[in-house]
């Protein structure tokens, strides 16, 4: 049976929606390997979106906590607030109770991918407060390290992402991630896919 690869994403303005649509397809290139798009659920009214100039959600659809326990690999993605995840992924990682009570998430690999407005906003930190999230869930956290080779040492331009994940910046709002970017959104994609279906081969 094919590993079943969930990335789940919160995204308000669109940055770590374009990044888990190219993690998508890292993914997709490994053969055995079925890879879904989903979103957590926003927790700000349409009002308070519309005022903050939010644009429409993509049509990915809304998980629940119980579909994480259908997968056999997670890569989660959020934008960061004050150095760590958005409160909208937290309010959604702690509906995980149930899961957690259970340990049905215990063994399963997961990644973490991310947005942050600025250089000093929180490439590192932002996936490193996250990991806790994992650890009491009993998840293995798969980081891409520098397996990304020469793109992980990229000087001259201006590149998001760590050996935790793929990263990106959003500045102002207006900056999108770039070319770099999106490449490492797709290695990470297809790398922490080849280790998932070694996981799921091994059990």
């Amino acid at each position: 049976m094919a590993a079943k690869i969930y990335v789940v994403y919160y995204s308000m303005y669109g940055h770590v929606a374009k990044l888990a649509e190219e993690i998508k397809k890292g993914a997709s290139s490994i053969e055995g390997v079925e890879v879904k798009l989903w979103q957590v659920p926003e927790t700000l009214p349409e009002e308070v979106l519309g005022k903050m100039g939010a644009p429409p959600k993509s049509d990915a659809p809304i998980i629940t906590p119980d579909d994480l326990a259908e997968a056999d690999g997670i890569l989660f993605g959020f934008p960061t607030r004050f150095g760590m995840m958005a409160a909208q992924f937290k309010a959604f990682l702690d509906a995980t109770g149930g899961l957690w009570r259970t340990q049905a998430l215990a063994g399963k690999p997961a990644g973490i991918f991310y947005s942050t407005g600025s250089q000093g906003g929180g490439q590192e930190t932002t996936p490193l407060t996250a990991i806790t999230q994992l650890v009491h869930h009993g998840m293995i956290f798969v980081p891409i390290g520098y397996t990304f080779g020469a793109g992980m040492f990229e000087m001259e331009k201006v590149k998001g992402g760590s050996p935790y994940g793929a990263g990106t910046y959003a500045g102002d709002g207006s900056r999108f991630p770039s070319e770099l970017e999106m490449q490492q959104a797709f290695h990470q994609g297809k790398y922490f896919a080849g280790i998932a279906k070694k996981f799921k081969s091994s059990s």
